[in-house]
């Protein structure tokens, strides 16, 4: 039963994001300040995609630490290991800009509606170059008052794994000034990568404390992002709840 449910809302997640996509390019010629075009947007669209997940699959999410998000513009680093991340970052914290591959606006109605919301697209073969442009960006959206959001993994993780984190986040947050933020969660173990099924439960996401990237190295700024990031996830998983029984 919960794979036909899962079936059930996977369907409906890819029509939505479709039908947001359509919706997205008729609008993008209605002058409207940035901010409303990402509450009708991916913060619609997300929150549309975690209610029916909750009510098809049973599986909902809690955040903690909100107090720890920054008033002005930072630099969300997130843990990667599953879809779900995609959706919550669109509703958790404030309008940001996101990272993807230029592979993505190949992608029809989707990918050229992401243009309406100035991601940093990078071809991830350009190796450093990319990490330029996430730099180059990541700055300019950060003066434009816009977060930016990051996996410094680069890739969704299995469960309990990780790899050392890109330099690019941490690079941004030394050279732009702004604060870091370490965000954890569980998603995996409810949502695998690639994984059809998802079970039923509740997906903890605890936002840790900014950190301070001003003279400081970046890789000192990674080693302590992702020492808070696995170590909160350990922390999750080994709680009652922290992953499907």
């Amino acid at each position: 039963m919960q794979f036909l449910r899962s079936l059930v809302f996977t369907i409906l997640f890819y029509s939505l994001s479709l039908l947001f996509a359509a919706f997205l390019l008729l609008t993008a010629v209605i002058p409207m300040p940035l901010e409303r075009r990402f509450a009708i947007g991916p913060r619609a669209w997300g929150s549309w995609n975690l209610w029916l997940l909750k009510a098809i699959c049973g599986l909902g999410y809690t955040v903690e630490g909100r107090e720890n998000l920054p008033a002005e513009p930072f630099i969300a680093m997130w843990k990667h290991s599953s879809t779900w991340e995609t959706l919550a970052m669109m509703v958790i914290g404030p309008s940001a800009a996101w990272i993807q591959k230029k592979e993505v606006l190949w992608i029809p109605l989707v990918g050229w509606a992401t243009l309406v919301y100035k991601p940093i697209t990078i071809d991830r073969k350009a190796g450093h170059t990319s990490v330029n442009q996430v730099v180059t960006q990541g700055i300019e959206r950060l003066a434009q008052g816009l977060g930016v959001l990051i996996y410094p993994e680069g890739t969704r993780m299995p469960p309990g794994q990780t790899r050392k984190y890109g330099i690019s986040g941490a690079l941004l947050a030394t050279r732009s000034g702004r604060l870091a933020v370490p965000i954890a969660h569980n998603a995996g173990y409810f949502w695998s990568k690639r994984g059809l099924l998802k079970h039923p439960g509740n997906i903890r996401v605890i936002i840790g404390p900014p950190i301070d990237a001003t003279g400081r190295d970046p890789r000192e700024i990674n080693e302590c992002a992702q020492r808070w990031i696995e170590e909160t996830l350990a922390d999750i998983t080994a709680q009652p709840g922290g992953k499907p029984s």
